[in-house]
């Protein structure tokens, strides 16, 4: 691989879920790449696809479909989460390598940020030694959810964390404990742990859950105003503003 080598592989950024959220350049790419991959469910399009309907029609001969061999039905830090994804990785790093090497362009579509909890992050890892990469970046779910819900996320000084839901409790407060402004990504099943964190943290009233932030699904709710048995999909998150500087 040399510094002259053309770039025949994309990290292509489709932001936050409406399609009208996507750059330019990724537009482009997404038009004009041979190969459309992108991660999803076994038997299901994926969520990074979906955002590209609005612009790219379907076409099996561009497609290709790399399904997850587990997604939660294993906890992420079990042994048999990485040693069931492992291999999954590796395969799919040699099957879109083969096809960068057939002189075919590759976007591989993902929804919100490629470098922000994106499974593109796995691939990039494993080829970027071997094969030029462009990661075209993206307006990420967080960014469209504390937008479309109204509400600045940091003001003046506010230091805002991140953190996914999956971490165990502890570890969520001792995360949360302190900051000014926070995003917990990854709900799920996790919600009514993140939320008994978010109380004991003093965040809970200033709370706001959102699920599928910019899309026609979007669904924007105070968290005191949820149901106690409100079943978040994986694909929502709680934003909690900062109340920092104003001038």
């Amino acid at each position: 691989m040399t510094t002259q080598d053309p770039i025949r592989l994309f990290g292509l950024g489709l932001g936050p879920g409406n399609p009208d959220y996507m750059t330019v350049r990724a537009r482009k790419v997404l038009e004009s790449a041979d190969r459309l991959v992108h991660f999803c469910k076994r038997g299901r399009r994926g969520n990074a696809r979906t955002i590209a309907d609005a612009i790219v029609g379907q076409n099996p001969e561009r497609e290709i479909a790399l399904a997850y061999p587990v997604t939660t039905e294993i906890p992420a830090d079990h042994p048999d989460y990485a040693a069931a994804l492992n291999p999954f990785y590796e395969e799919a790093a040699v099957r879109l390598l083969a096809e960068v090497e057939t002189g075919r362009t590759l976007a591989v579509l993902c929804e919100g940020d490629p470098f922000f909890y994106g499974s593109f992050m796995h691939l990039w890892w494993r080829l970027k030694d071997r094969v030029p990469i462009e990661v075209v970046p993206a307006v990420t779910a967080m960014s469209g959810a504390w937008t479309r819900a109204g509400a600045p996320i940091t003001w003046g000084d506010d230091v805002l964390t991140v953190v996914p839901g999956t971490l165990p409790e502890a570890e969520l407060t001792r995360r949360l404990s302190g900051t000014d402004a926070a995003v917990v990504m990854k709900l799920g099943s996790h919600l009514p742990k993140v939320r008994a964190v978010l109380k004991s943290t003093g965040l809970f009233e200033r709370a706001i859950y959102v699920e599928r932030a910019t899309m026609a699904e979007e669904k924007i709710v105070p968290l005191p105003d949820l149901p106690e048995d409100f079943d978040a999909p994986y694909f929502s998150l709680i934003i909690v503003p900062g109340q920092g500087r104003r001038v």
